[in-house]
């Protein structure tokens, strides 16, 4: 059997796992960013075309916050596992 622990004590694949963990967080993170900029650019009274648009950007930013959510929860359930 291969010794695969790091000088630290942790091995290979608990260093994967936080980073996974950490690019998850970090997909969260912008996801949220951008759906709550978009939303206060709602909030300014620019035309209904550019509403429209920002509309679009909203759900896909929603859509990319769940995504994101969902990804890390099951990274958090594999590790449980």
């Amino acid at each position: 059997m291969m010794n695969t622990l790091e000088p630290d004590g942790r091995g290979t694949a608990a260093d994967l796992l936080i980073f996974e963990l950490a690019k998850a967080r970090l997909r969260i993170n912008r996801a949220e960013l951008v759906l709550e900029r978009a939303e206060g650019m709602l909030d300014e009274d620019c035309g209904v075309g550019i509403n429209i648009a920002l509309c679009s950007r909203i759900r896909s930013a929603r859509r990319r916050v769940i995504e994101a959510r969902s990804r890390l929860t099951k990274i958090n359930l594999a590790s449980i596992n």
